[in-house]
Parts: C-alpha cells; structure tokens; sequence
C-alpha cells in the first residue's frame, strides 16, 4: 500500500520549509532511517530519515521548492509490486468562496477602471455615503464631493479608482483681497512600505533584487517585534583589560601543547554565566504573563553567517572549565556557518553576547533576541588613557559593554547590578577559575 511522505515540522515553531535537495530519486530503495531529503527550515539545513521503507514511487514536491507547509505529502512509498502510475495526485486544495470586503479594509482594485459619470446621481440631502478612508482622503485633497460620484465598489462604494478618474468642481471666485488667506492642505501621509511602493521610488535607477530566504524574513519579523515589543533600557561599563590579557597570555602558553588557545570571548562567555549565578533575579527571561527565573546560566552567542547569524547556546556555563567553553564555542560556530545546527542548539537560552570587537567596533547596543532578559554587546579593546589609583595617568586597555536589558524582567537597579559583576569577574580573572 502506497505511503505519503509528509514534510516534517524539525523544530517546535516550524510552520513551513523549503525542499532543498532529495538525496533519492524516482525508483529508487528506500530503508527505515535512511536520510532522504534535506529540508532547509528558517535557521538550518537539516537531513531528513525516512520512517518506513519500501521504493520511491513519486516526488510531489520537487527540490527548491519553498514554502512548503508542514504535512503536506512531499513524496510517495510504494510498495513491491506496486506501480507508480497507480499513485494518486495530490488533490487540489478546495477552492475558497468569496466573501464581501470588510468595510475597514483599503481600497481593492475595481474590476475596471472607473470614470466619472458625465452626469452622476445626486444622492439624497443627508442619505450616508458610502466610502473607503483612502477614497475620502484623496477626494478631501482634490476638492470633489463624494455625494457626487457613483462608486464603482462593492453595493456602490466609493473606492480610489473613483476619486482619481474624477475632477474637482469648479472653483469659487477669489475671495476679496483683505480677507485672510487659505491654509495649505496638509501634505498626506507617506506611501506605505511596499515592494511597489519603493521600487516606484527608483525607477530608472539600476538595482539587483534580491528576494528574502526563510532566515532573513525570520530574523526581520523577529526584531521588528522585539524593537516593537520589548521595552529596552541601555547600561554601559568600560573594562580595563589588561590583567585578563596578561592572564590569557599565560594560559594559552600552558595549554599550547594541548592545542587550545583561549580567545577574549572565552573569558566574556565564562564571566558572564557566573554573574548571572551571582545576580540570580537577573537570570530570567519573559514568558508573556509571567517571568521564569532559570536555574543554570545558558548563554547564547551570536555568530554572524553568510545571511544573516545564528545564536548558539552554551548550556550550563557556569560549570564548564574555560577550555570546554572554548572547543564547544568553536564546533557550534562551525556548524552554525555551514547551517548544521540542530534546533535545540541555538534555541533558549537567557542571555545572549554579541561581539564586534573583533571586526573594530568600539561600541554598539544590541536588539534583545526574545524571550532573553538581556543581551550583552561588546567592543573593542582600545589603548587609552586612564587615571590609575594614585592618580597619575597611565596607558590601559579598556573594553566597553552595553548591556540592553528588557525592563519588563530587570529593573535598572539589578541591571547595573549585573553589569557590576561582569565587569568585575572581567577585571579580576584568576577568580573565575575558582
């Protein structure tokens, strides 16, 4: 008996996917566990094993194709003995029945362009006008009288093909010229933000379009909301690095022969994910009616990808030694470049760190990455000079952090507090080791 293949949902939030390659072809075998497909959701490629075995008998879904809702048939098993001719079509989807247009909704285009009526019906003094708010806003602005145009809409609404194929009565005589003179109409609103409306814009200009994979219309969603949603506050600490340098240096000298060398986001990883255990009410995160206080520090990191980034996240920090932290920072950012992350691996988390230090960025403020309670942004170490405590100048290496802290899970008070101690297990770095 012929058994669909429906495209799978590989993580929890997984609506749809794209079909990025089958491994197996029409006529092929196919065993329990095999991987035949891999599916490219909206963060990673992942492979997909077939559950039951038998021969590939049809692909109903071919290789790039995106947008593919979960649970729908991507391809049929046969049986032995059974042909692939017999394999039913997928049916088509039924056909939805019309429904009248909400009267909140813009206008939709006419079914053909209207004009004004030569000699339209007058409608009765006092009867209601029925009329779009874009139709009402552009008649307002070229002067027309809405009771004297015939709409074109559904049960005769005036829609804007009416309005802009009308013109304006005629105007009065001047008014005498001591009388005050006529405000300026107000200049309407800004065209909405669409693919038509900006590419009107630039027209004779010359431009590449470039089309938004699932990840990048992920990640646009996600940070509109979270700009949108999350009320953000902003603190900022310099760290003066020096000590932790010197430090580093000593380390990777040890662990040479053992192949690691431990990086300045090893250190931030590590004094980040004791503070939280030193400031437990800031290791939350929102849950909608309710904040969860988590128990072990798991910090994200951003890595940045062709396309967009991934946020990888390192369980139970707090307990691993520097040299674990640093192989398994490694292998997640590795995999996460080539989109091999699994979705347990780079989803949770409370907190997140974002580093552009590396690529000279003295300072920025992260967006949080909800339901984070906050994001630590990191800059470069700069030489600059600092008054010491004796109160001469002397040349140091200070860092800045901001910290972009979501006020519906910390407050300011133990937001600095926070920041305090990361800055402080930054600055004094033998102690992370105890």
């Amino acid at each position: 008996m012929a058994v669909e293949i429906l495209m799978p949902a590989l993580s929890p939030t997984m609506e749809e996917g794209t079909l990025a390659k089958w491994l197996v072809k029409e006529g092929d075998s196919v065993t329990s566990g095999q991987i035949i497909a891999e599916i490219e959701t909206d963060k990673a490629v992942m492979e997909f094993e077939a559950v039951d075995e038998g021969t590939m008998g049809k692909i109903l879904i071919a290789e790039g194709t995106s947008g593919v809702k979960v649970n729908t048939p991507i391809a049929v098993l046969i049986e032995e003995g059974e042909s692939a001719d017999a394999v039913p079509a997928p049916a088509p989807a039924p056909k939805a029945e019309a429904e009248p247009m909400p009267a909140f909704l813009e206008d939709a285009p006419a079914p053909a362009p209207a004009q004004a009526s030569a000699a339209p019906a007058q409608k009765a003094p006092g009867a209601r006008i029925f009329a779009s708010p874009l139709a009402r806003r552009i008649a307002a602005e070229k002067g027309l009288d809405l009771a004297a145009l015939k709409g074109s809409g559904p049960h005769g609404r005036i829609v804007k093909a009416d309005v802009e194929g009308a013109s304006a009565a005629p105007k009065a005589a001047p008014a005498p010229a001591s009388a005050a003179p006529a405000q300026a109409a107000p200049a309407a609103p800004p065209a909405s933000v669409s693919a038509a409306n900006v590419a009107k814009l630039y027209e004779g200009r010359s431009y590449t379009e470039i089309p938004l994979d699932g990840m990048r219309k992920t990640i646009a969603a996600r940070l509109t909301e979270a700009k949108q949603t999350i009320p953000h506050f902003y603190l900022r600490r310099a760290v003066k690095l020096d000590a932790l340098l010197a430090f580093r240096g000593e380390i990777n000298h040890q662990l040479h022969a053992r192949g690691v060398k431990l990086s300045v986001n090893d250190f931030i990883i590590k004094a980040s994910a004791l503070a939280l255990q030193q400031v437990p009410a800031a290791n939350a995160v929102w849950a909608g009616d309710r904040v969860l206080q988590m128990k072990a520090s798991d910090v994200a990191v951003a890595v940045a990808i062709e396309g967009g980034l991934f946020t990888p996240v390192l369980q139970d920090a707090e307990i691993k030694p520097l040299s674990q932290l640093s192989s398994e920072m490694k292998d997640l950012a590795t995999r996460a470049r080539s989109r091999k992350l699994a979705p347990h691996e780079y989803q949770g988390g409370s907190f997140a760190i974002s580093n552009l230090g590396m690529m000279g960025i003295e300072s920025f403020d992260a967006v949080i990455n909800p339901p984070h309670g906050a994001i630590l942004a990191v800059g470069a170490g700069v030489k600059k000079p600092v008054i010491g405590t004796d109160g001469t100048i002397e040349v140091a290496t200070m860092m800045s952090l901001t910290l972009s802290v979501d006020h519906r899970v910390i407050d300011g008070a133990l937001g600095a507090e926070l920041l305090a101690a990361i800055v402080s297990n930054l600055e004094h770095p033998m102690a992370m080791l105890a």
